[in-house]
């Protein structure tokens, strides 16, 4: 199956890594990318064909990943119209709905939407995936075996549920890097010096993120098991909760699904 990536940025590129990776022949992928210098990494890098002009890549293609920043999305996709022939499209572009994508490439109709996360630049992301009305089991599976390469997938069935995703995983490994911040300043100002906060910090995170995803039982629980009454952590979480911090970070997630939601309604406009 011959895969068309618009854009070579960042994501492109874990996308094409993890589909090498998996063993798609660097023949079937193709690039379009308008900077020289970042056809020539492609090139370079992934072994893979690349050009500045969309129509003699996307001919022959069965699949079209649109890899361009929102901002640019419906420029690329009125160019694109002209040369398409019934492929399916599959846009990672933040914000950008499929009703908004379909009435730029002309009444296209075969589009999955997906909101990817940054983990998937070391292939353990988790991408939100949501297709067009009519789309058959077929495009279906094939936009997950793409977007598997990098990680999770996890589809819903209303559009309008990508805005939650983004506000939980596609902004989130965002959240985690501020706690991470915090940690790090926490223990820079208890003594340790920069590699040791940085140490502590990253084994602390990584390690109770493993033991969450090994075992079968809430985050809830695994807190509780961990807080002695009277202990050092119920110091810690008592001071968290007499903030509020629970509270606030439902609302912090709230403000980035309804952001997500008027960015949908600003780039869709005419």
């Amino acid at each position: 199956m011959r895969i068309t990536f618009i854009g070579g940025g960042n994501m492109a590129q874990a996308l094409i890594g993890g589909l090498l990776a998996d063993g798609t022949d660097p023949a079937e992928l193709r690039v379009v990318e308008p900077v020289a210098a970042q056809r020539e990494l492609l090139q370079e890098r992934y072994g893979v064909e690349s050009g500045a002009q969309a129509g003699p890549l996307v001919a022959g293609s069965e699949v079209v990943v649109l890899a361009v920043k929102p901002q640019q999305m419906r420029e690329v996709c009125t160019g694109l119209a002209a040369v398409l022939s019934g492929q399916l499209v599959v846009s990672i572009a933040a914000g950008i709905r499929a009703s908004d994508l379909s009435r730029w490439l002309g009444g296209h109709a075969r589009i999955v939407r997906c909101m990817p996360n940054t983990p998937a630049l070391i292939g353990a992301g988790l991408t939100g995936l949501c297709a067009m009305p009519g789309l058959d089991g077929a495009d279906r599976e094939t936009a997950d075996a793409l977007l598997s390469a990098v990680g999770q997938t996890l589809w819903v069935d209303e559009e309008s549920m990508l805005d939650a995703v983004t506000a939980i995983s596609g902004s989130g490994p965002a959240y985690v890097f501020y706690f991470m911040e915090a940690m790090h300043t926490a223990a820079l100002g208890m003594g340790f010096d920069d590699e040791q906060a940085r140490a502590l910090t990253l084994a602390t995170f990584t390690g109770a993120a493993r033991l969450a995803a090994d075992s079968p039982e809430p985050a809830s629980v695994l807190r509780e098991r961990v807080t002695s009454k009277g202990g050092t952590t119920a110091a810690a979480l008592g001071a968290m909760a007499g903030r509020g911090v629970d509270r606030h970070i439902v609302e912090a997630l709230a403000a980035a699904r309804a952001r997500s939601e008027e960015l949908g309604e600003e780039l869709g406009r005419d």
